[in-house]
């Protein structure tokens, strides 16, 4: 698009602007007919000029169609072959637009074997990811990828039939840098099923967008991710310091470059929830420690709800301190007991949910606040 630079001038410079951010290209001497069902004519609109007078053509670029699927691994012998068969089972794309990265990091488990063998079965490409990190695997699948749009999949993930077709629609009509939607959590014991309806509710994670869904439209993050290789080869990939939260860091540094991350309901990956109460608090207790070191970054870019786990732990803790103490009595149990309380009537209003699950839930929500918390707070005091 350097030719936008030397070709408009004066008030001319917002339309420049605005066709580079539309991702379109100037191609002729006129304006073609604007399809109302597309980008353009908003950008008409959004002008409130006669295009004509610039004697212009305004078209797209080339749409984005050729397909790579990046997924670090890490002792995932159960999902994978799942996760790797959901995407050669989308609809919509042309099998020879696909190609698969698999990252594949020092597992214990059978993981490589599944992965060899899928090699056979399907057209998957193996690269190995010595430290075992996410964001590190990202890169190094990134870097084999020979396509213009990553997808990111994650080995507990299943995509629905249309996403890959559905996200590179949205991709070349909004112009977006990254296009994302809605993580359904599903369960497959009682207990996963507990952290899976936790996923999914305000009281669980606290309701972001692609946790509970939301209108389509800009976004700060997406689950995922389906982004334009150009944009991550340009901005340096993932931040591999980042163990966690390195796709909400990448998105922000999206944002900050000026270009779009865009969120979309219609999108919809399943996932699948740890399976036991340890590797769950294992992985929010690092989670909430990674976003402390995220917040302490980006202060100004803080969601209140984040604060909401480490208030909870502290209001329980100084309640607990303080009835043991002798200070404050029983009254110290109050923010304990308001809390259980809260816990026993979601278990009991979860509706969707059978008596285990319902059970389940019960010792999963505190599993995941207090673990989440405890880590926000060593997080803000010590970098992991």
């Amino acid at each position: 698009m350097p030719l936008l630079s030397t070709l408009f001038i004066g008030k001319s410079n917002k339309l420049a602007r605005l066709v580079q951010k539309r991702n379109l290209c100037v191609t002729g001497l006129r304006i073609s007919e604007f399809d109302p069902n597309t980008a353009f004519l908003a950008l008409a609109e959004a002008l409130e000029e006669d295009l004509i007078g610039y004697g212009l053509c305004v078209s797209p670029k080339q749409p984005l169609t050729s397909i790579s699927f990046v997924m670090p691994v890490l002792n995932e012998e159960k999902h994978l072959r799942t996760a790797v068969s959901s995407i050669f089972e989308q609809k919509g794309v042309e099998k020879g637009q696909i190609e698969v990265i698999l990252a594949i990091g020092p597992s214990t488990d059978g993981t490589k074997e599944v992965a060899e063998a899928l090699k056979l079965e399907y057209p998957v490409t193996i690269v190995s990811n010595p430290t075992g990190k996410t964001p590190a695997g990202l890169n190094l699948a990134i870097k084999a990828a020979k396509n213009d749009v990553i997808v990111r999949v994650d080995a507990h993930s299943q995509l629905s039939p249309y996403y890959t077709s559905l996200a590179l629609q949205i991709l070349n009509e909004t112009g977006a840098a990254n296009v994302g939607g809605v993580m359904k959590a599903l369960g497959e014991t009682p207990f996963q099923q507990a952290v899976a309806w936790a996923y999914g509710s305000r009281f669980g994670l606290g309701g972001g967008a692609y946790h509970v869904g939301g209108s389509a439209g800009p976004s700060d993050s997406v689950y995922l991710g389906v982004f334009r290789k150009e944009i991550l080869e340009k901005l340096g990939g993932f931040d591999e310091k980042m163990i966690r939260g390195q796709d909400w860091e990448l998105n922000l540094r999206i944002r900050e470059s000026g270009e779009q991350v865009w969120f979309d309901p219609r999108l919809e990956v399943t996932y699948y929830p740890r399976s036991s109460i340890r590797k769950l608090t294992r992985q929010f207790f690092d989670t909430g420690a990674w976003r402390a070191q995220l917040t302490k970054a980006h202060i100004n870019r803080a969601n209140l709800r984040y604060f909401a786990p480490p208030v909870l732990v502290l209001g329980v803790t100084a309640g607990l301190i303080g009835t043991i103490t002798g200070v404050l009595g029983t009254l110290g149990l109050i923010p304990l007991i308001a809390y259980l309380t809260g816990v026993l009537l979601l278990s009991v209003s979860s509706l969707s949910l059978g008596l285990k699950a319902k059970l389940a839930l019960m010792v999963a929500l505190p599993a995941m606040h207090f673990s989440w918390g405890s880590g926000f707070i060593a997080g803000l005091f010590f970098r992991r």
